[in-house]
């Protein structure tokens, strides 16, 4: 065994090649990207022919690494806690079918919206689906529970949900590996109408996991990742959840005066809840994200007991949570080692220099400010959302990928015009294509702008699944040839470009202007690389 100084993100992806992985399925996004791009660089994933290339959407690659579990092979599929939100049809229902193979889900979660538009919390999707789940306080957890955990859901025929948050993911501890495992052999369900969910099938499905809850209850119970901690005093018991318990171990190095509940597995052991509710005048919960334990503890006990938390305003509703919030709610004072000087000031990002999207975003504001003064800009999840900043202040709504063609054409059915959406060439493959298939079919009067770097870039660059396919799905989709056109975002363009966007504003009906031209990012490593 050896030992590594692994981020959260590679600790998970180094059990996983180490557990016998055989395919990774993933869509990028912060704070989950790392970890296919980890197994990636192995050796091993070259090895073994691991499958690690991205999925259009993290509904592909749900479904595909189910399918890989069908085979009786083990699978890992990770995003980001948005992307659950479209996993989720297949995630929910492979709950019911269950799993051959193992398969972890990983849902990195983005307390503090540092990257992100919600701060949703992925553990009530488990909760929701009625599997059990994973949440590592540190490093060394996340590896082990991985690690084992493939066997685990092998053992119960359920996939089982890992949840992490981006402090864990993108820090860094000492990691001590497990020896690495064979993959598996091909192998099929004993019963060959596992993976049909007809009503019937469905049904009888449903009701066997309804039973095997107590089980799963009993497994979190005996885990390894859920243990007690006694203390003298009894006035406060706290529940501490993944990397809550870290937090309040900062400010108990010698162990904590308060009976403690780690938390790292779910579903709650009841068990030891009850005790620590017997045991203890209030509760303190500590966890990162949405009062997902604290609102089940209010029914769960069964008792008159006071509980604290995001809830009752003992920690603030929203934000990460951090050490100086745990001291807070426990009455330590803290000292603020490091005070940043008042002549430094928050930056926000912005658009890179050289980047295509100003071009595209300086001429589309010149033509629709000065020659159509109703117009809106509805545009999505990408680099070129920063056109929402000055100095462009180009967009009108920026919701969820995909989310600019299908708002445009809602608009345009509810009677604006001109209705423009803006949407990255990646986004546009994982979830806008089926929007535009809608203009298509209704014959909207929209224009869509396809902004192509040929690069997934806000991401840090990796493969876009439409790169050299943008206007042969177009066409398939049924957009008129003589309407879907391209240009090369450059100021020696622009009078073209003014030209072109003029006419397709002007034509009644779906119009697609292509703007390509490499990321600035992705040209500046290949010319270093090739150099």
């Amino acid at each position: 065994m050896s030992k590594q100084l692994l981020l959260g993100d590679e600790a998970i992806a180094q059990a996983a090649l180490d557990a016998g992985l055989s395919g990774v399925y993933a869509y990028p996004g912060t704070p989950s990207t790392e970890i296919t791009e980890y197994i990636q660089a192995s050796p091993i994933t070259r090895e073994r022919s691991i499958h690690s290339r991205w999925a259009s959407n993290e509904k592909t690659a749900m479904e595909a690494a189910l399918g890989m579990s069908f085979v009786g092979k083990r699978a890992l599929v990770c995003m980001k806690h948005v992307g659950m939100n479209v996993a989720a049809d297949c995630f929910i229902n492979s709950a019911i079918t269950g799993v051959k193979g193992g398969l972890m889900v990983l849902a990195a979660d983005d307390p503090s919206m540092h990257s992100s538009q919600n701060e949703q919390d992925s553990r009530f999707y488990g909760d929701f689906s009625l599997i059990p789940m994973y949440e590592p306080s540190n490093q060394q957890e996340a590896y082990d529970m991985v690690y084992n955990g493939f066997e685990f859901s092998e053992k119960i025929g359920e996939p089982i949900l890992i949840r992490i948050v981006t402090r864990l993911a993108h820090s860094r501890s000492g990691v001590e590996q497990q020896p690495l495992k064979p993959q598996n052999e091909i192998s099929f369900s004993d019963d060959p109408r596992q993976f049909i969910l007809l009503p019937g099938n469905a049904r009888k499905r449903y009701k066997e996991l309804l039973l095997r809850q107590e089980d799963f209850i009993k497994a979190s119970e005996e885990s390894l990742y859920n243990s007690y901690i006694d203390g003298p005093n009894k006035k406060l018991g706290i529940v501490a959840c993944g990397i809550g318990y870290n937090y309040l171990m900062e400010h108990y190095p010698e162990g904590c005066e308060y009976p403690v509940l780690k938390i790292g597995q779910y579903p709650l052991p009841k068990k030891q809840l009850q005790k620590l509710a017997i045991d203890c005048q209030e509760l303190l919960i500590l966890e990162d994200g949405q009062p997902f334990v604290e609102s089940q503890l209010k029914g769960y006990l069964g008792v008159g007991l006071k509980i604290k938390g995001r809830l009752d305003g003992t920690l603030s509703r929203d934000g990460e949570l951090t050490p100086d919030k745990v001291a807070q709610a426990l009455g330590i004072e803290t000292n603020q080692l490091f005070n940043v000087p008042s002549i430094v000031t928050m930056r926000p990002p912005a658009l890179c220099e050289g980047c295509g999207h100003k071009d595209v975003y300086t001429i589309l504001n010149e033509i629709l400010r000065s020659e159509y003064p109703a117009h809106k800009v509805f545009s999505d999840i990408g680099c070129y959302t920063l056109g929402a900043n000055a100095p462009f202040n180009a967009i009108n709504s920026c919701v969820d990928m995909g989310a600019s063609i299908t708002m445009a054409k809602g608009a345009a059915d509810g009677g604006l015009y001109p209705a423009v959406a803006v949407i990255g060439d990646s986004t546009f493959t994982h979830s806008g294509m089926t929007g535009l298939l809608d203009c298509v079919n209704e014959n909207s009067n929209v224009t869509i702008v396809i902004s192509d770097n040929e690069t997934t870039a806000m991401t840090g660059g990796q493969d876009s699944a439409g790169t050299g396919r943008l206007e042969a799905i177009c066409l398939g989709l049924g957009v008129d040839p003589d309407h879907v056109r391209v240009v090369v975002p450059l100021k020696k363009n622009y009078e073209e470009m003014r030209q072109l966007i003029r006419e397709e504003i002007n034509y009644p009906s779906v119009s697609v202007i292509i703007p390509r031209r490499e990321c600035i990012q992705t040209l500046s490593r290949k010319k270093k690389k090739n150099s």
